[in-house]
């Protein structure tokens, strides 16, 4: 009886062993990791006493960082950054230590906006942090404007710790033979730069990166016919709906979730499972993966980006 113990468990042991084996040389050759979920504050929020923060410091729910996407090709041995974050230090770390390390901590930024959450992580380039050379950071004109002419970000440019790559709407740009990128604009709160959103293209599978727009309805574009066009789409889910925080929503114009669900609500079920909602407020119940509201809405098809999930491209 023991000698059928001990083999069941060393058959267990090598079945474990050869699924782990079998896992990394299904190694994507190239694809995207979520680094980052979270809307702009990241999570815990700032200020937040709500019962949503206060299950992160009892421990009930895990940090989440602020949204960024990882781009690799393992062939090419290259990577990108989408979105530069106040979290971008570890999300740099997670690419290094968990996906591809190379001699050059990154290969490229591409940037979406001026708002904090998606290009303040540049200040981890300077001299007071990372003072690397010559960084790829591409930016549309708008972007670019603000970069250059407005401090400490000028200063970056100045001491050469950047290199700015100019973007345009709807302009491809080739990173390699394998890879290509497009930008192309959304409509949001424009202060100080445009908004775009990404087309990202591999060899075999296509995404799409929309974390902030304001509504669907006042893009030039159909998205309902921009997802059924690709894989994958990561898609602006700030807030689950009107009633979820208490201040003038006008302020901070995003589609509700709810809103989005409806857009798709007659589409196939294929269809919806290609929407994979990401940045998410700190008070959004479906940012936590035991919520009731997330749960139902997987039942219908739709998807909800978790840091480390990788998508084939």
């Amino acid at each position: 009886m023991k000698n059928i113990i001990f083999f069941s468990f060393l058959f267990i042991a090598f079945i474990s062993c050869k699924q782990e084996i079998n896992k990394k040389e299904d190694n994507f050759k190239q694809y995207i990791t979520v680094l980052g979920i979270a809307q702009d504050g990241g999570y815990p929020h700032i200020g937040c006493q709500k019962e949503c923060c206060a299950n992160y410091y009892n421990g009930k729910n895990k940090r989440k960082s602020v949204v960024s996407l990882g781009l690799i090709d393992s062939q090419q041995k290259q990577k990108w950054l989408f979105e530069a974050t106040p979290d971008m230090h570890t999300q740099l770390a997670d690419l290094e230590n968990n996906h591809l390390k190379t001699s050059t901590i990154i290969d490229g930024v591409f940037l979406t906006h001026a708002h904090i959450g998606h290009y303040t992580g540049l200040m981890y380039f300077g001299r007071e942090a990372l003072g690397k050379k010559d960084i790829p950071v591409y930016a549309m004109p708008k972007m670019k404007a603000f970069l250059e002419n407005n401090g400490p970000w000028n200063q970056l440019v100045t001491l050469q710790n950047i290199e700015l790559k100019s973007l345009q709407n709807d302009s491809i740009i080739k990173l390699n033979n394998n890879i290509k990128v497009t930008p192309f604009l959304v409509p949001h709160r424009d202060e100080f730069s445009e908004t775009v959103g990404y087309k990202i293209e591999g060899k075999n599978k296509s995404a799409l990166f929309i974390p902030d727009i304001d509504k669907w309805y006042k893009w030039k574009k159909d998205i309902i016919a921009e997802v059924k066009q690709v894989d994958y789409a990561f898609l602006d889910a700030a807030f689950l709906n009107q009633n979820e925080v208490k201040r003038a929503m006008t302020e901070v114009p995003h589609p509700f979730v709810v809103e989005t669900v409806e857009l798709f609500k007659n589409e196939s079920m294929e269809t919806k499972n290609k929407v994979i909602f990401i940045h998410f407020n700190h008070t959004n119940p479906t940012l936590q993966s035991n919520s009731k509201e997330r749960k139902k809405l997987n039942k219908l098809g739709f998807r909800f980006a978790k840091e480390g999930q990788n998508f084939e491209l």
